[in-house]
């Protein structure tokens, strides 16, 4: 299979205030490729380097040393979408992708009717975008990098502040993707709900990568050292609704 992400020997360090610690390696020789039209998800406690991983990825962060080639410029889904909404209305933020790259009016309308019908919003086209529920938003999100013709789409914790409702509308949206051999990031420490869906694992901690092979392979390790709930953990009881150590 042909890769549409590359990475190698990726480093970032950023300056700190400290005079003990003058660097803070967010990144150390992180290497892995992903095949077009995968489902990759990348898992890692707060602090194991998903995010700046993502902004690499992107274009929207050099890395400190290393490279980074993708097959396309990726679509990058925020956790919290609404910050990328720029239009009032659903329609009119899809449009704004089409019209930036000069596409004629004809052809504009034609893009938002069927970017927004692929996500299940078209009956929502004309409703005011701030008033979406968190899924809806993210959709809408989605929709907005599909008329820009993104074959690579990166989720950064989309699960955050969504209701059951809203996880299953955004797994089916991203089973959705995939089956149309959208390749797909997934940076998430919610495992429980979304691992079965991919078909790559990949794991940071503490800005090394720790694990990069099967989904099903990984279950079977130590997830808890590496910040990570294993998700096949059990509740039979009412205890069981207890994290502690």
């Amino acid at each position: 299979m042909k890769p549409a992400v590359i990475v190698s020997e990726v480093i970032k360090i950023f300056p700190t205030e400290s005079q003990e610690q003058k660097y803070n390696v967010a990144l150390n020789k992180v290497s892995f490729s992903i095949n077009e039209g995968s489902l990759t998800v990348i898992g890692g406690a707060n602090g194991s380097g998903k995010s700046v991983l993502m902004n690499i990825i992107a274009g929207l962060m050099d890395p400190s040393d290393g490279k980074i080639i993708v097959s396309s410029r990726p679509g990058l889904i925020f956790q919290d979408a609404s910050t990328q909404i720029l239009g009032d209305t659903p329609r009119e933020d899809v449009s704004v992708g089409p019209k930036n790259m000069g596409c004629k009016k004809k052809e504009i309308a034609a893009i938002v009717e069927d970017c927004l019908k692929s996500v299940s919003l078209l009956q929502k086209a004309d409703y005011p975008a701030e008033f979406l529920s968190g899924g809806e938003k993210r959709r809408l999100a989605v929709a907005s990098i599909l008329a820009m013709h993104k074959d690579i789409i990166i989720f950064d914790e989309p699960f955050a502040n969504l209701d059951y409702n809203g996880v299953l509308e955004v797994n089916s949206l991203i089973t959705s993707l995939h089956k149309q051999g959208k390749t797909i990031l997934l940076l998430t420490h919610e495992l429980e709900k979304c691992l079965g869906l991919a078909d790559h694992f990949l794991i940071l901690h503490k800005g090394k990568l720790v694990f990069d092979g099967l989904p099903q392979d990984a279950l079977f390790l130590p997830l808890e050292n590496w910040g990570i709930r294993n998700p096949c953990t059990a509740y039979n009881k009412l205890s069981d609704l207890i994290w502690s150590k």
